[in-house]
């Protein structure tokens, strides 16, 4: 699946900008398909839930997503490629907070035995997300853009395939009789103090990503940095999360527990934007980078494990879904206030994103008392 995402991620604008889409028309394309995934993902959750059927919704969203991406090749003009990204969209959009539950499922311990940790599965996504994007290029100069969205729908509809042999989750308690099948596993989960707690630290933190990812580069360029020099401070950081994923978030969980490992989150974030509102140097850049394996994986590990200990085994893939759907919609909020604060503050908007995660910890404190194993 991450594979999936990661030969399609670079060439996706380029591809549909060879199709005749001009500039204002790719960001209508690519706009309302942000909007569509913060409803789908939350309404493919709340069904997976309802029907006790992860595996069978994962797959099915998988296998609509391949064949509507091969469909992208033949759609003649802007509203069809238009209505074609919205469905593509729609159906890829709750894959990944299924494949979260069902991992996080699959590593609970069973019969009183550890499993896995859930770090492992989610590095590899990271790891072969990045081995994707490199095979992307490859194929793209050897058989032009269209290969990207053919190799795509191979992919997805082998994740199709492969999600049916994940272990379904051991039910730990009853599904609830007579509440609303749509709205009734929303309503229960923000009537939890916890989750809510937990979704505003995460979106604090996670959102706190939203000038760095648009504006990084741009920043970089403006002062010198090279583009061979913005790919590898690029890569630096992807790398940093694979590690964390890996190795370094299992064992600072077991130390800190998740509440303290989302404050030392935080505070790397706070120690991150800085250093970008201050310097462009590239030397402070690749020092800092490695922080975003604390500021995105640790934090995703920390929430991971609250997760389930917050939310019952019934609303687990609605939990997942209302968790992006909090990080997903704050990102997108202060991405639209990022562009307007690096155009009014240049470099020292990174402050603002600062004082996002500096308010972080304080926040997280209840968390600690939730029990995470």
């Amino acid at each position: 699946m991450y594979a999936a995402f990661g030969v399609s991620s670079p060439f996706l604008p380029a591809f549909f900008e060879t199709r005749g889409l001009a500039p204002h028309q790719l960001g209508i394309l690519f706009g309302v398909g942000t909007a569509i995934r913060l409803v789908s993902g939350p309404l493919g959750g709340r069904l997976a839930d309802v029907t006790q059927a992860l595996r069978g919704v994962l797959a099915a969203c998988e296998l609509l997503a391949a064949l509507v991406a091969l469909a992208l090749l033949s759609a003649p003009s802007f509203t069809p490629l238009l209505l074609t990204s919205l469905l593509h969209a729609a159906a890829l959009a709750p894959t990944t907070t299924l494949a979260d539950a069902l991992a996080l499922g699959a590593a609970q311990p069973r019969h009183g035995r550890p499993t896995f940790e859930y770090g492992w599965v989610r590095g590899t996504g990271s790891a072969v997300f990045v081995i994707g994007t490199l095979l992307s290029g490859q194929l793209v100069d050897a058989w032009g853009l269209s290969s990207i969205i053919v190799l795509q729908a191979a992919l997805l509809a082998a994740a199709a395939g492969a999600a049916m042999l994940v272990p379904t989750p051991e039910r730990q308690e009853p599904v609830a009789p007579a509440e609303p099948a749509a709205a009734g596993g929303v309503r229960a989960l923000l009537r939890m103090p916890l989750f809510r707690r937990l979704m505003l630290v995460a979106a604090l933190v996670l959102g706190s990503h939203a000038m760095h990812d648009t504006f990084a580069v741009i920043r970089w360029r403006a002062a010198g940095v090279t583009p061979a020099m913005a790919s590898a401070l690029w890569s630096e950081s992807v790398a940093a999360e694979v590690i964390v994923f890996f190795l370094i978030g299992p064992a600072l969980l077991n130390r800190l527990r998740p509440a303290g490992v989302i404050s030392v989150a935080a505070a790397a974030g706070v120690v991150r934007w800085v250093v970008m509102a201050s310097s462009a140097s590239v030397v402070a850049l690749a020092l800092v980078q490695p922080l975003h394996g604390l500021t995105f994986a640790a934090l995703h590990l920390a929430c991971m494990r609250l997760i389930p200990a917050i939310v019952p085994q019934r609303l687990a893939a609605t939990g997942q879904a209302m968790y992006a759907l909090g990080a997903g919609a704050t990102t997108a909020v202060l991405t639209l206030a990022s562009g307007w604060l690096y155009g009014a503050l240049g470099a020292r908007g990174f402050l603002v994103m600062a004082l996002l995660c500096l308010v972080t910890p304080p926040l997280a404190w209840k968390l600690r008392a939730v029990p995470s194993e």
